[in-house]
Protein backbone atom coordinates (compact mmCIF):
# COMPACT_ATOMS: atom_id res chain seq x y z
CA UNK A 1 0.00 0.00 0.00
CA UNK A 2 2.82 2.41 0.87
CA UNK A 3 4.50 1.65 -2.47
CA UNK A 4 1.28 2.48 -4.34
CA UNK A 5 0.88 5.79 -2.48
CA UNK A 6 4.54 6.65 -3.14
CA UNK A 7 4.19 5.78 -6.84
CA UNK A 8 1.02 7.85 -7.15
CA UNK A 9 2.72 10.77 -5.38
CA UNK A 10 5.67 10.61 -7.78
CA UNK A 11 3.32 10.57 -10.78
CA UNK A 12 1.36 13.56 -9.47
CA UNK A 13 4.51 15.54 -8.70
CA UNK A 14 5.91 14.77 -12.17
CA UNK A 15 2.62 15.79 -13.81
CA UNK A 16 2.60 19.06 -11.87
CA UNK A 17 6.21 19.86 -12.77
CA UNK A 18 5.65 18.98 -16.44
CA UNK A 19 2.55 21.13 -16.57
CA UNK A 20 4.36 24.08 -15.01
CA UNK A 21 7.34 23.63 -17.33
CA UNK A 22 5.14 23.57 -20.42
CA UNK A 23 3.33 26.72 -19.36
CA UNK A 24 6.62 28.48 -18.65
CA UNK A 25 8.02 27.25 -21.98
CA UNK A 26 5.12 28.69 -23.91
CA UNK A 27 4.86 31.99 -22.14
CA UNK A 28 7.60 32.95 -19.73
CA UNK A 29 7.58 35.62 -17.08
CA UNK A 30 6.27 38.97 -18.24
CA UNK A 31 5.44 39.36 -21.91
CA UNK A 32 8.36 37.35 -23.27
CA UNK A 33 6.94 34.68 -25.59
CA UNK A 34 9.56 31.98 -26.06
CA UNK A 35 7.72 30.14 -28.86
CA UNK A 36 7.27 33.36 -30.81
CA UNK A 37 10.81 34.60 -30.34
CA UNK A 38 12.90 31.47 -30.58
CA UNK A 39 12.85 29.44 -33.75
CA UNK A 40 12.99 30.75 -37.30
CA UNK A 41 12.81 34.39 -36.23
CA UNK A 42 15.36 36.82 -37.60
CA UNK A 43 18.03 37.51 -35.01
CA UNK A 44 18.07 41.19 -34.02
CA UNK A 45 21.11 43.02 -35.37
CA UNK A 46 23.30 44.90 -32.94
CA UNK A 47 26.45 47.00 -32.72
CA UNK A 48 28.94 46.19 -29.96
CA UNK A 49 32.60 47.01 -29.48
CA UNK A 50 35.39 44.48 -29.03
CA UNK A 51 38.29 44.92 -26.62
CA UNK A 52 40.21 46.99 -29.19
CA UNK A 53 37.28 49.40 -29.57
CA UNK A 54 36.23 48.17 -33.03
CA UNK A 55 32.47 47.99 -33.59
CA UNK A 56 30.96 44.69 -34.74
CA UNK A 57 27.44 43.95 -35.94
CA UNK A 58 25.73 40.58 -36.14
CA UNK A 59 25.11 41.39 -39.79
CA UNK A 60 28.92 41.38 -40.31
CA UNK A 61 28.65 37.60 -40.07
CA UNK A 62 25.92 37.04 -42.67
CA UNK A 63 26.53 33.72 -44.41
CA UNK A 64 28.03 32.18 -41.27
CA UNK A 65 26.52 30.13 -38.47
CA UNK A 66 26.98 32.21 -35.31
CA UNK A 67 26.87 31.12 -31.71
CA UNK A 68 26.22 34.07 -29.40
CA UNK A 69 27.30 33.22 -25.88
CA UNK A 70 25.97 35.78 -23.39
CA UNK A 71 28.25 35.59 -20.38
CA UNK A 72 30.09 37.32 -17.53
CA UNK A 73 33.50 37.00 -15.91
CA UNK A 74 32.05 36.17 -12.48
CA UNK A 75 29.73 33.30 -13.48
CA UNK A 76 31.09 29.90 -12.35
CA UNK A 77 29.01 28.02 -14.97
CA UNK A 78 30.38 30.30 -17.69
CA UNK A 79 33.95 29.59 -16.60
CA UNK A 80 33.26 25.86 -16.45
CA UNK A 81 31.93 26.00 -20.04
CA UNK A 82 35.09 27.60 -21.52
CA UNK A 83 36.84 24.31 -22.48
CA UNK A 84 33.69 23.19 -24.32
CA UNK A 85 33.42 26.52 -26.14
CA UNK A 86 37.08 26.34 -27.16
CA UNK A 87 36.51 22.84 -28.54
CA UNK A 88 33.45 23.97 -30.51
CA UNK A 89 35.29 26.99 -31.87
CA UNK A 90 38.38 25.00 -32.85
CA UNK A 91 36.30 22.30 -34.52
CA UNK A 92 34.06 24.59 -36.55
CA UNK A 93 36.03 27.80 -37.15
CA UNK A 94 37.01 26.71 -40.68
CA UNK A 95 33.46 25.62 -41.58
CA UNK A 96 31.71 28.99 -41.75
CA UNK A 97 31.23 29.30 -37.99
CA UNK A 98 31.75 32.21 -35.64
CA UNK A 99 31.61 32.11 -31.85
CA UNK A 100 30.93 35.46 -30.22
CA UNK A 101 31.14 35.85 -26.46
CA UNK A 102 29.05 38.82 -25.35
CA UNK A 103 30.14 40.04 -21.90
CA UNK A 104 27.23 41.76 -20.18
CA UNK A 105 27.69 44.94 -18.12
CA UNK A 106 31.40 44.50 -17.46
CA UNK A 107 34.34 46.83 -17.93
CA UNK A 108 36.73 46.35 -20.80
CA UNK A 109 39.66 46.07 -18.37
CA UNK A 110 38.03 43.29 -16.37
CA UNK A 111 37.04 41.37 -19.52
CA UNK A 112 40.49 41.86 -21.10
CA UNK A 113 42.17 40.43 -18.01
CA UNK A 114 39.73 37.49 -17.99
CA UNK A 115 40.24 36.80 -21.72
CA UNK A 116 44.02 36.81 -21.28
CA UNK A 117 43.86 34.55 -18.21
CA UNK A 118 41.67 31.99 -20.00
CA UNK A 119 43.32 32.39 -23.43
CA UNK A 120 40.01 32.81 -25.27
CA UNK A 121 40.48 32.42 -29.04
CA UNK A 122 37.04 33.55 -30.23
CA UNK A 123 35.46 36.99 -30.74
CA UNK A 124 34.82 38.96 -27.54
CA UNK A 125 32.25 41.78 -27.49
CA UNK A 126 31.21 44.12 -24.70
CA UNK A 127 27.55 44.78 -23.94
CA UNK A 128 28.37 47.44 -21.35
CA UNK A 129 24.79 48.66 -20.96
CA UNK A 130 23.18 45.21 -21.21
CA UNK A 131 20.94 46.38 -24.04
CA UNK A 132 21.78 43.54 -26.43
CA UNK A 133 21.26 40.97 -23.68
CA UNK A 134 17.88 42.55 -23.04
CA UNK A 135 17.09 42.59 -26.77
CA UNK A 136 17.76 38.82 -26.86
CA UNK A 137 15.73 38.15 -23.72
CA UNK A 138 18.69 36.94 -21.67
CA UNK A 139 17.51 36.07 -18.18
CA UNK A 140 20.68 34.45 -16.87
CA UNK A 141 24.18 33.49 -17.89
CA UNK A 142 25.42 31.65 -19.72
CA UNK A 143 22.78 31.93 -22.44
CA UNK A 144 23.58 30.60 -25.89
CA UNK A 145 21.75 31.69 -29.03
CA UNK A 146 22.51 29.87 -32.28
CA UNK A 147 21.92 31.86 -35.47
CA UNK A 148 21.97 30.19 -38.89
CA UNK A 149 23.66 31.44 -42.08
CA UNK A 150 20.49 33.33 -43.03
CA UNK A 151 20.32 35.23 -39.75
CA UNK A 152 17.50 33.13 -38.25
CA UNK A 153 17.58 32.01 -34.63
CA UNK A 154 17.83 28.22 -34.50
CA UNK A 155 17.77 27.87 -30.74
CA UNK A 156 17.85 29.95 -27.61
CA UNK A 157 19.26 28.52 -24.37
CA UNK A 158 20.25 25.70 -26.77
CA UNK A 159 19.82 22.47 -24.82
CA UNK A 160 20.54 20.59 -28.04
CA UNK A 161 23.47 22.74 -29.16
CA UNK A 162 25.63 19.80 -30.23
CA UNK A 163 22.83 18.37 -32.37
CA UNK A 164 22.04 21.76 -33.90
CA UNK A 165 25.70 22.42 -34.73
CA UNK A 166 26.10 18.99 -36.28
CA UNK A 167 22.98 19.58 -38.38
CA UNK A 168 24.29 22.95 -39.58
CA UNK A 169 28.01 22.26 -39.89
CA UNK A 170 28.62 18.50 -39.59
CA UNK A 171 30.19 16.51 -36.77
CA UNK A 172 33.23 17.85 -34.96
CA UNK A 173 36.46 16.47 -36.38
Amino acid sequence: MIKKIFALSVVLIFAFISSASCEEGEKGAGSYDIKKETIEVTAPDFNLKDLAGKTHSLSDYNGKTVLLNFTTTWCPYCIKDIPNLKKIYKGYQDKGFELIAVYIQESDKKVASFVKKHDLPYRILLDTEGSVAQLYGVRGVPTKVLVDKNGKILCRACRTLKVMLEKELGALP
